[in-house]
């Protein structure tokens, strides 16, 4: 029993290499399948998740079904990630090669159906991220954009954007002048 559980069973350099390029693979993949695999996961891609991370498992361990053999590739897998994610924080380049760049969705208040189309998203989804951004139809938008991390970005048009505490206080200062006029004497 405890010779299953520390002695690995695929040699270590093999056991790093396969779960490294398990890792390349899933990016390139999800590079591939676009924004809007991370916009907003259905009950679809959900299962698409489940199910991918199980058919990679046995590519990563290979027959290796120690303890340590799993802590290994558990180590390889996270310290991949921080090192691409280091990259990407210092390389723009990088950046644009591996998450790509945004896609403009709404331009003045309509849709562009050919990058809804090009992106796989329904025009419902994008109603509904505008609302969740305080916008009550496409209408009020003035630029909306799917950006690489699958976040949907709205700017709303300025007749349609919420006053700020700035606009309060500048309209407060007006009606306190204008009182200010009214209740002088001689009026």
């Amino acid at each position: 029993m405890w010779h299953d559980i520390f002695i690995v069973q695929v040699p270590i350099a093999e056991k790093v290499l396969r779960t490294v390029a398990v890792y390349a693979l899933i990016v390139v993949l999800f590079r591939v399948g676009g924004k809007r695999d991370l916009a907003s996961l259905n009950t679809f891609d959900f299962v698409v998740i489940f199910l991918l991370s199980n058919v990679v498992q046995n590519a990563i361990i290979g027959n290796d079904n120690s303890l340590l053999g799993g802590v290994i590739g558990a180590v390889t897998l996270v310290s991949v990630n921080a090192l691409l994610n280091r990259w990407l924080a210092s390389d723009d380049r990088a950046v644009r090669l591996l998450e790509g760049t945004p896609t403009t969705v709404i331009e003045d208040g309509a849709l562009l159906t050919r990058a809804l189309k090009r992106l796989a998203v329904r025009p419902g989804e994008i109603e509904h991220a505008v609302r969740v951004q305080n916008g009550d139809t496409i209408g009020d938008v003035a630029l909306g954009r799917l950006e690489p991390d699958g976040h949907f970005v709205i700017v709303l048009k300025p007749s349609e954007q919420n006053a700020t505490r700035g606009d309060i206080a500048e309209l407060k200062a007006r009606l306190t002048a204008i009182e200010d006029l009214l209740q002088r004497p001689g009026r």
